[in-house]
């Protein structure tokens, strides 16, 4: 080791690795698309707990994701009857 080495400062490698780890993980998170794998499983998963209280249609339980700039919105719309009271 030279005296250079010591006054130039290196990157820890942990650090190389964390950042390369954030770039696969955005990496994976915009190749998926805009929705997740859960939405399907969890509007199954609504309609059931729905059901238990007030019958509804399959189509009644519509869940999105929406995004607003940075941010994702889960939209969750439940479509009751008219008699549902």
């Amino acid at each position: 080791m030279g005296l250079f080495d010591f006054l130039i400062a290196k990157k820890p490698t942990a650090n190389i690795a964390k950042d390369r780890l954030r770039i696969i993980v955005a990496h994976e998170r915009s190749g998926r698309g805009t929705s997740p794998d859960y939405l399907p499983m969890l509007q199954r998963e609504l309609l059931e707990v729905i059901r238990k209280y007030v019958k509804v249609d399959d189509e009644a339980v519509k869940v999105d994701l929406i995004g607003e700039g940075d941010n994702k919105v889960l939209d969750i719309s439940v479509a009751l009857p008219e008699n549902a009271a």
